[in-house]
C-alpha cells in the first residue's frame, strides 16, 4: 500500500553546485494491514520522505506510490487514499468539528449523507460527541488532535500517515491516540507512524523504518534481532551509532 523504489529527493543550497541529498535511494514496501514506525535523529529525511508521500514534494529520482498510485503522475489519486496527521492539527478555529468534517468530506467528493454516517461514527469512537458543535478555538489540544484525525478519516482513506501526532498530548492522550491506531490496523488501514519516541512504536508498530543521512540503515522487525532484547531504543543506538541516552531515547 505504501511503496517507494530508490526514492531520491535533491536540494540545492546556495552558494555550492553540488546536491544535497535529503533522501537517498529510499526502497521499502509497507503492506496492507501493517503499521510501520518511521525512526530517525533530526535531519534523517523523514520529514521529506513523508511530504513525498503527500504529494508535497516531488521526487529527484525514483518513485513512490499509495495504493498503488504514483505520487508523482497521480497526486489527486494519491490524495483520495490517503489520510494525513501531523502535531499541528490543521483545526480551524471558527469550524466546529461537525462543520470541518463536512467541509473536508466534500472536499473529497463525498456525499453527504455518508458525510452524516461517519461523522457520528467517528465522534462515537473518538469521544468526540459532546465538542460536536465547539468551536475548534474553544478545544484543548488533545481533542483538537482527535478532531484531525477524525478529518483524516472522513473519506475512509486505507492508508494514514501520522507525523509525530503526540506532540504536546498529555498521557491519557497519547495513549487514547495509540490505542486507535490499533484499531484502525484491526480495521486493515495501512499505517506509517513518525515518531521521536521509541516507546510509541514499540507499542503499536509492527516494524521499524530507520533513517540516517537519507538513507535506510533498517527495515524490518526488530524483535527478531538478538540485540533488541534491551527494547528498540537501544537497538537503534547499536545500529546507528548513537551513544549518548538522551539521543537514543528520543529518536
Amino acid at each position: 500500500m505504501i511503496e517507494a523504489e530508490n526514492l531520491t529527493k535533491e536540494f540545492f543550497i546556495t552558494g555550492s553546485d553540488i546536491p544535497f541529498k535529503a533522501v537517498d535511494s529510499l526502497t521499502f514496501k509497507i503492506e496492507k494491514g501493517e503499521v510501520v514506525g518511521l525512526l530517525g535523529p533530526n535531519g534523517a529525511g523523514k520529514t521529506t520522505t513523508m511530504r513525498i508521500l503527500c504529494t508535497l514534494l516531488t521526487p529527484s529520482s525514483g518513485t513512490a506510490k499509495i495504493a498503488g498510485f504514483d505520487v508523482s503522475t497521480h497526486p489527486d489519486d494519491v490524495r483520495k487514499n490517503l489520510g494525513f496527521v501531523s502535531a499541528g492539527t490543521g483545526i480551524y478555529d471558527r469550524l466546529s468539528p461537525e462543520e470541518l468534517l463536512q467541509y473536508h468530506g466534500r472536499l473529497h467528493g463525498v456525499d453527504d449523507k455518508t458525510i452524516r454516517d461517519r461523522t457520528d461514527n467517528l465522534f462515537a469512537i473518538l469521544g468526540l460527541e459532546m465538542y460536536r458543535n465547539r468551536l475548534g478555538a474553544k478545544l484543548s489540544t488533545g481533542t483538537r488532535q482527535k478532531v484531525s484525525l477524525a478529518r483524516a478519516l472522513i473519506h475512509d482513506p486505507p492508508v494514514l500517515i501520522f507525523d509525530e501526532p503526540t506532540a504536546g498530548l498529555d498521557l491519557i492522550s497519547t495513549l487514547g491516540l495509540l490505542d486507535t491506531i490499533k484499531e484502525l490496523k484491526s480495521l486493515g488501514k495501512t499505517v506509517l507512524y513518525s515518531s521521536h519516541h521509541c516507546s510509541e512504536v514499540e507499542k503499536i508498530c509492527d516494524k521499524s523504518l530507520i533513517l540516517k543521512d537519507g538513507k535506510i540503515i533498517w527495515f524490518g522487525d526488530w524483535r527478531n534481532q538478538e540485540s533488541s532484547s534491551q527494547g528498540l531504543a537501544e537497538f537503534f543506538q547499536k545500529l546507528s551509532g548513537y551513544t549518548t541516552n538522551s539521543e537514543t531515547k528520543s529518536v
